[in-house]
Order: C-alpha cells, then structure tokens, then sequence
C-alpha cells in the first residue's frame, strides 16, 4: 500500500496579514485528501515562534495557550528535512515530504520562508526565493515587467526615510510626474495593508506617512478613472497555464483590507464577462507576467481593465494568493474547470516536481588541481 504524502502547512508568522493566513490555511487544511495526505500543521506566532500541534491553528486564532506548546524547529540541513523539537535537536526529527507555505506578507511570501525550505532541501508549493521576494516587492517587480514590455501604470517611487524626513517634499514630487488621484503603497505588504489612495496633497501626505510606516521604500501609482479590477489565476512550472479571468467589485472606493475580508460586501464575477479576445489577451499576459519574475507552481495576476476602450494595465503577481474560502484564486481555478482538491493535488505534485528537477542539478564542482589547499592556511 502506497504510504501517504507528509504535508506541512506552514501559517501564520511576523506578518500584518497574520490572520488572512490562518483562515487560508483553514481552508487548505480541510480540502486536503486524507487518503493522500497525512497534514502536519505548523503555526508561526506573530512573534515568530515556531508550534506544531493539531490544535496550532486554533490556537494561533484564539491567541491563547500558545506559551506552553513545545516549540518546533526546522532546520537547515538537508539531512534532516523534517520538524525537530527546540530542546532534541540532536534526534532525527519529524520528516516532511513537502511543505505548503500560507504565509502571506512579509517572512513568509517574500523569499526568507522559501530560503530556509531550500536549505533544509525540502519540496514546497509555489514560487522560488528570487520570485518571491520580486513578487513581495512591487518596485522590483514594475521594473521587471517595463523589461518584458508589459503594461503597466505610471508611477514614483521613493524611501521611506525620505518621506518621513520631509512628506510635503515628496508630495511635491509626486506632484511634477503624476495626477490625482493617486494610491501609495508600502512596496513590501499585501492585502492592501497600508494602501491609501490621494485626491489632495493633503491625503497624499498622509498615505506617504502611512506606507512609510510599513516598509523602507514607498510606491505611489497613478490613478486612472473608470477601471475594472480583474484577477487571473496561473498554475504550472514551465508550462504554466492561465485560468478564467475574474472581476472584483469592491464595496469600498478601492479593493482595500477592509473590502476584502471584513464588511463581505465586496462581490466577485466569474468568469469576468469581457469579450472573448479581451479574456484571452488577460489571460495571455497574465502568463507572461508570471514568466517574467521567474515564477512557478501559482500566482494570482492582478490587472486594471479601464471600461469603454479596455486597456489593460497589469498590476502586480501575488505569489502566495488567498485560499480562504471567499478567495478569487481558488474560485477562478474551480470556474476553469479545476476543483479545490484537485487544485492542491496539482500544486503538491508541481512542488515535487519542481524540487526533483533543481535536485538534478549539479552544486559542486571538482577543480583539476587542489589548488585551495595551500592558499590562505
């Protein structure tokens, strides 16, 4: 009898998105195949303290009791590849044959979790190191999508430390290359956490402020009138493949937090209804976006559609999109004719696959002479 996969879902951490997380991971957890899957859960706690325990996400979301769970550990060494106990590191440890990271935000979706899953030689679900911290860092990421000739808004970028030197400065500058409105941003933050959006100098200082609070560079897009916001889900390694797209419409004046996870206004429209050459252009450049930040495994692809001449503007690639149960990621996935559980089985297996391929390659290399011997002793 064929054993069964050990599946780590990793949630939570030292993210504002801390709780989008758990309810993510809630529901990963309670789609996956039992007869396929043996789940190990793994709660970050907003101070970074490693847990795993059946109860962990329970406890992450009560916020109680998580002082007296025994922490865990996962190191990295690729002879372990599994979960150790803090004080029996010298034991073999808790195996993991591959690991869902649902950690949104920062230390999670920006590359450090992916880092150290590297180092530890274990498979995981989506994006790379390098596209993960491209994806979290929506500057890095506009540069590379100029590179590949995609369409993209106009926009200003700026340090933190200069904004909280001198806001009314900047807004200044703001004001010499884009029109209000305009929306500020933290570059490193997801969920629209810290996300603002100027008609005024006065709004546009206070946005400024804002982002500064949340990361050490500061975005500030250009708005544009009359636009639809439409998603796009993408799957798959080299041969990634793009789903239906789908449209948001938000109950706030923009897609903010609250729009998307407190008021449950916000309604969503799947498929997106868009004339069939628009759809599949979206769904074209969403594929494209994905290649161009080196993505793999999956990635929701945002996108302003403006109404009436339906230009399009690609917004950003989210390595690590939602998985609640009001998320578009999933709900695009399952309109394109890929259900929930078989969505998480085709991202366990290109997570594998994946790893199977980079474990191919070659990490060391014999020169011809030992010429490092006697060099620097």
């Amino acid at each position: 009898m064929k054993s069964k996969l050990r599946v780590g879902i990793i949630f939570g951490g030292r993210s504002g998105e801390h709780e989008v997380s758990l309810v993510s991971a809630a529901s990963i957890i309670h789609a996956l195949d039992r007869t396929k899957y043996e789940i190990v859960p793994i709660g970050i706690t907003p101070e970074g303290r490693w847990i795993s325990s059946p109860d962990g996400l329970a406890l992450l979301k009560e916020k109680a009791g998580l002082d007296k769970m025994p922490e865990r550990i996962l190191l990295p060494e690729p002879q372990r590849q599994g979960l150790v106990s803090a004080p029996e590191l010298r034991t073999e440890g808790e195996r993991l044959d591959v690991v869902f990271p649902v950690v949104h935000g920062t230390y999670g979706e920006d590359g450090t979790l992916q880092g150290l899953l590297e180092l530890a030689d274990v498979p995981y679900v989506g994006a790379g190191v390098l596209a993960s911290a491209v994806g979290m860092d929506k500057i890095i990421q506009k540069e590379l999508f100029l590179r590949a000739r995609l369409p993209i808004v106009k926009y200003v970028w700026f340090l933190s430390r200069d904004v909280t030197e001198n806001a009314p400065r900047v807004a200044r500058n703001v004001e010499r290359v884009l029109r209000y409105p305009v929306f500020t941003k933290p570059a490193n933050t997801g969920s629209s956490v810290g996300i603002t959006k100027a008609h005024g100098r006065k709004e546009l200082v206070e946005g400024l402020l804002l982002a500064a609070e949340f990361d050490r560079k500061v975005l500030v897009e250009q708005g544009i009138a009359g636009v639809r916001e439409i998603e796009c889900g993408v799957l798959g390694n080299a041969d990634a493949e793009a789903s239906v797209p789908g449209e948001i419409v938000s109950s706030n004046e923009f897609y903010d937090y609250d729009a998307k996870y407190v008021d449950g206004k916000s309604t969503s429209i799947i498929p997106a209804r868009l004339p069939a050459a628009l759809s599949r252009k979206v769904r074209a450049l969403a594929v494209k976006a994905f290649a161009a930040i080196d993505c793999s495994g999956m990635a929701r692809v945002d996108f302003f559609v403006t109404k009436g001449r339906n230009r399009v503007y690609v917004n950003e690639v989210n390595t690590i999109p939602g998985f609640t149960a009001i998320s578009m990621y999933p709900k695009l996935w399952e309109a394109t004719g890929v259900p929930y559980p078989e969505l998480l089985d085709r991202l366990i297996a290109l997570a594998i696959e994946r790893h199977r391929e980079m474990s191919a390659r070659r990490t060391s290399y014999a020169p011809s002479k030992d010429w490092y011997k006697n060099n620097g002793m």
